[in-house]
């Protein structure tokens, strides 16, 4: 999928971010600092989408949602740098990725549905467009009327379930988790009629199986 979004100019913050705010945080493990260190060139805090910067109001749940441009040094970077980053900032965060240079450089953005709350922010399964050439032509942020409206819109392309119009952001997460779940079901109902030898046995474990698959696309 190819998918970049042009945010809003007035939006613009533009924030060079040092790594050692996350991985010297002391709550982030010594093998995932050594991810930051390893995978990450430069953070740079690029957008802050507000009340006062797109006019939309937020809520509780989406007071603002920020957008994260990070540098790789190699290939990629890796979810738990990520999760590491996610979890230490506490506004939902969009994540574009950038790597190599000039007319090879590549862009994918990635994002998970973060809920926020009294306890430490929770976050689903991270999600992805497809490598893209940095020059792609963005599109425009989805025509709605408030932030969380506006979060919701946005991951809607790279999450891998139907978003209904009205649904916010913990019913998403909430579908997400079902589908997570559901596939795992389906991975190990397939690997049990992989060796199942009792042909009966075979029948129902297909009957299940079928159910749970019936299930899953109903959330797609």
């Amino acid at each position: 999928m190819n998918l970049l979004y042009r945010w809003p100019d007035a939006a613009q913050f533009g924030s060079r971010i040092s790594k050692e705010k996350f991985y010297q945080h002391g709550t982030i493990p010594a093998a995932v600092r050594e991810k930051i260190v390893a995978e990450v060139r430069r953070i740079t805090w690029a957008y802050k989408l507000a009340e006062a910067t797109v006019n939309l109001p937020g809520s509780d749940v989406v007071p603002e949602i920020q957008v994260f441009r990070i540098d790789a040094k190699d290939t990629d970077v890796s979810e738990p740098v990520l999760t590491a980053i996610d979890k230490a900032i506490p506004f939902p965060i969009v994540f574009e990725i950038s790597r190599g240079q000039g007319e090879a450089e590549r862009i994918r953005m990635v994002a998970a549905h973060k809920q926020l709350g009294s306890d430490a922010p929770r976050l689903s399964a991270y999600y992805s467009t497809g490598w893209q050439p940095a020059d792609t032509e963005r599109r425009p942020l989805p025509t709605v009327i408030t932030l969380p409206a506006l979060y919701t819109a946005l991951l809607e392309p790279l999450t891998p379930v139907a978003v209904r119009p009205g649904e916010d952001v913990s019913e998403v997460a909430a579908k997400l988790d079902a589908a997570r779940m559901l596939e795992r079901e389906i991975a190990a109902l397939e690997r049990k009629l992989r060796t199942e030898p009792q042909f009966n046995r075979k029948i129902e474990l297909r009957r299940t199986l079928k159910t749970k698959q019936a299930e899953l696309d109903a959330l797609r």
